[in-house]
């Protein structure tokens, strides 16, 4: 794999390590802003919304842009916003940086991935997602961790300057690591590249991410009431379970990279009946806190796996939108990602659950797979009509 694709995880493991802590750090915003846990919550939705709004205007954006000064570009405004959020007392203003620092993540990403698949030969595209994926999981095994911890140390806001911090060294590799012509294409036209959208395959494989990915982040947002709550596990676990699912999401993306390129169907279909059975075990088995713990491992693994399968997916089927087919992959997924924790809130405010997200997240994780059978009995008939027109 070119040295690139490895500059450009790290700057994805600073990005994403700010858009996943806010699960170990909901309930200290919540108690030095005094709203509620759900509003408190309601920050992850921000940043996925930030997120399917910028994916594909910040990819358009930037079509005429050489990719390297994009990338740039995107991660100093990433920088700004999160010393803003470590310094302002308004939640109406963390608000607002959550959504644009999702912006800049956003327009970071699709151009990322636009360039990652361009820099290696088709056959590669799932290992190529895969890694640059790699540094969303380790953002979840160390960075998440380590924001919380950051977070019952010395308060939520040395997090955000946390956040600040790793991504300068990203800014450098981008830099040294990316050559400044990686990723250039012929500029053709939005029109054109949007028309891939009306594709039934490309279509239900997006809300199958997005999906899957509602269903992670309902749950994940909430881990930390569930483990104290719900498993009745002191604060200080919240770190050790949020770098459980870390270490299984890692594992998860690492082995669908081997296997989505040749398998993706059987990836997602076999993975997305595992992730329904998980988050109904986990469900059920909540209050007791070694299974929790256990769960919350397993569920990473296969979150992410199928997660990564399907992003890989989706940009194959793109191929004739090169410059926003990662801007659809990156909207999809946060779409689910705007969505779980809005859902997992409503159902945590009604019902006053701790476990109600996980419930929340075991329906959008059947509706995937549904979706995905429906997808995949569609790329069956597909076939057979090409093969009968031979």
């Amino acid at each position: 794999m070119p040295v690139a694709l490895y500059m450009l995880a790290v700057a994805v493991f600073a990005q994403a390590t700010s858009e996943f802590m806010l699960a170990g750090l909901v309930p200290e915003i919540a108690a030095e802003l005094a709203i509620s846990t759900a509003a408190a919550g309601s920050l992850t939705s921000a940043f996925a919304v930030g997120m399917i709004v910028g994916a594909p205007g910040m990819a358009v954006l930037c079509r005429r842009f050489p990719p390297r000064a994009a990338l740039l570009a995107f991660l100093t405004v990433f920088v700004a916003v999160h010393v803003v959020g470590a310094l302002t007392p308004s939640f109406t203003v963390l608000f607002a940086t959550r959504v644009i620092s999702a912006l800049a993540n956003a327009g970071f990403l699709a151009v990322a991935l636009a360039v990652a698949v361009r820099m290696v030969p088709g056959e590669r595209t799932g290992r190529a997602t895969a890694l640059l994926l790699a540094g969303t999981t380790l953002a979840c095994v160390a960075g998440v961790p380590a924001g919380a911890l950051l977070g019952q140390a010395w308060g939520w806001r040395s997090a955000f300057w946390a956040v600040a911090l790793i991504s300068l060294p990203a800014i450098i590799g981008v830099v040294l690591g990316v050559p400044a012509t990686a990723g250039r294409h012929r500029v053709g036209g939005v029109v054109g590249e949007l028309g891939a959208l009306r594709r039934p395959n490309l279509a239900l494989t997006l809300l199958v991410g997005a999906l899957v990915n509602g269903a992670t982040f309902c749950t994940f947002t909430y881990l930390a009431p569930v483990l104290t709550d719900r498993s009745g596990l002191d604060p200080g676990w919240v770190p050790i379970g949020l770098a459980l699912f870390g270490i299984g999401s890692f594992v998860g993306v690492t082995a669908a990279g081997r296997l989505a390129d040749r398998h993706a169907g059987i990836v997602i279909l076999v993975g997305g009946v595992m992730l329904v059975l998980g988050w109904t075990t986990f469900a059920l088995t909540a209050v007791h806190p070694t299974v929790a713990l256990i769960a919350i491992g397993v569920q990473g693994a296969l979150s992410f796996a199928v997660g990564s399968t399907v992003i890989a997916r989706a940009l194959v089927l793109a191929v004739d939108a090169p410059t926003l087919g990662g801007s659809y992959a990156t909207a999809s997924f946060n779409v689910g990602a705007a969505i779980g924790p809005a859902l997992g809130g409503l159902a945590l405010d009604a019902t006053q659950s701790a476990q109600a997200p996980i419930w929340i997240s075991a329906a959008l994780g059947a509706a995937g797979l549904v979706t995905a059978a429906c997808t995949a009995s569609s790329n069956r008939r597909d076939s057979a009509v090409a093969a009968r027109s031979l």
